[in-house]
């Protein structure tokens, strides 16, 4: 378990005072300038030698990522972008760091866009997120009056200025190209990749686009040092990470955490348990709405960290834990994921413009049990023909919850077709 001096947000409850004032006596923007002056090699070193990989969903390796950069500037300028589009259904661990410990954000802001060698950085968030908007830009307008953003930041000598954008409500604007396009007053649609970000990104220039926690979490390990990051998770899965649980449990929360903490000492430490006990567990959709369910009986012996959730077919993603007891249609949740889905296609691909379509309508009768039983094989068919055929991850987040249903609940399927069935005949016998 995580010790409470061991936690990087220090206010995600939002229970002190989230101000600059307050912020700098729980140890934030302390020697900021003493960090920045060790140059940007030894940042991105500390940043690998941490572990830390991106909290966004694809737990990429964050140092690796910025050490693509260039390292000498061909005239172009370099851009940081922080991806605060946080629409993935079940997640809410971003809008905690930005309205309640948003010093952590800002700082991380600065360290990372001198690490790539970038003056300005744009911050993209979530067009429904008003409140979280309005209390990071009081803590950006704060920064700005202390000296610590603008000319000679933090009085590190490196220029630096940190805008705030807003998105208008559209999922697609997660994925870092489609991002990109949006941040540039274009339709938000996903780029064909190459060229990567890292060559071509923001207004044609070198850019990272990195996840919110991603970034909050850089002064602290750059202070404490990467050895600590590191002591925390199983090998290759180090840190700690924030985990948002919400569905069935007695208390739903979000929460700091060791990586690779059992699915149920988190459950039980954090969530006052599951509702109705554990013998009530139905199933678990582990890291957000994109990634495969998992039954409760292999959620019970999960250990939550990219690996072992991998090896399961499911996947960590950005840790929102959805809870499902047995009172749940597993049916029906997974038929609300694909409407979910259908809607936010940005239709640039013909898989996920028709296919997403497709499956939900046959969803649609799987949930009545009107479909016929060779429908499953044939939606399971038509899965396959999405994931992996389109510009973005969109098509596979589409793909997944159904083949994870099927997978583990398909038994549930059959039977609710043969039900409907024999209903049907025992009304025509009638």
């Amino acid at each position: 378990m995580l010790s409470d001096q061991d936690r990087i947000f220090t206010n995600i409850y939002g229970m002190h005072d989230r101000s600059l004032a307050g912020a700098k006596s729980r140890g934030h923007w302390d020697g900021t300038a003493g960090i920045i002056q060790k140059g940007r090699d030894w940042i991105i070193d500390q940043m690998k030698a941490s572990g830390l990989r991106g909290r966004g969903g694809a737990g990429f390796p964050t140092g690796l990522k910025w050490s693509f950069m260039p390292k000498e500037s061909d005239g172009r300028p370099s851009y940081l972008v922080i991806n605060a589009d946080e629409s993935e259904p079940g997640t809410c661990k971003d809008r905690e760091i930005m309205r309640h410990d948003p010093h952590t954000l800002i700082e991380g802001c600065l360290i990372a866009s001198f690490a790539m060698q970038a003056h300005a950085c744009y911050i993209y968030i979530r067009g429904e997120y008003i409140r979280e908007r309005e209390a990071l830009q009081a803590a950006i307008d704060a920064a700005y009056d202390d000296g610590l953003l603008g000319a000679n930041a933090a009085g590190s000598g490196w220029d630096f200025d940190l805008y705030l954008t807003h998105g208008a409500g559209a999922y697609i604007c997660g994925e870092e190209t489609a991002l990109l396009e949006s941040l540039e007053g274009k339709k938000g649609m996903p780029r064909m990749k190459p060229p990567f970000p890292a060559g071509a990104g923001l207004y044609g220039c070198p850019t990272t686009v990195n996840n919110v926690e991603s970034i909050a979490v850089v002064p602290t390990i750059l202070r404490r040092g990467p050895e600590w990051f590191a002591g925390f998770g199983r090998a290759n899965n180090a840190g700690t990470k924030l985990f948002a649980i919400s569905g069935h449990v007695n208390h739903p929360c979000v929460v700091e955490e060791e990586m690779s903490i059992s699915f149920e000492e988190l459950i039980d430490r954090h969530c006052g348990g599951i509702r109705g006990g554990w013998d009530n567990l139905k199933a678990v959709i582990p890291g957000g709405s994109s990634v495969p369910l998992l039954p409760g009986g292999v959620m019970k012996e999960a250990i939550m960290d990219f690996d072992w959730l991998r090896e399961q077919r499911s996947g960590l993603g950005t840790a929102a834990v959805i809870v499902m007891d047995q009172s749940t249609d597993v049916i029906k949740a997974i038929w609300r994921l694909s409407k979910f889905y259908k809607h936010e296609s940005c239709g640039q691909c013909t898989p996920c413009r028709e296919g997403t379509g497709w499956m939900m309508r046959v969803m649609d009768r799987l949930v009545k049990g009107d479909a016929d039983p060779a429908e499953i094989d044939m939606l399971l068919d038509v899965t396959k023909q999405v994931e992996g055929h389109t510009i973005c991850a969109l098509g596979d987040a589409a793909a997944w919850p159904i083949q994870g249903l099927i997978r583990h609940f398909r038994d549930e399927i059959e039977d609710r077709i043969a039900h409907k069935r024999s209903g049907a005949r025992h009304v025509a016998a009638e």
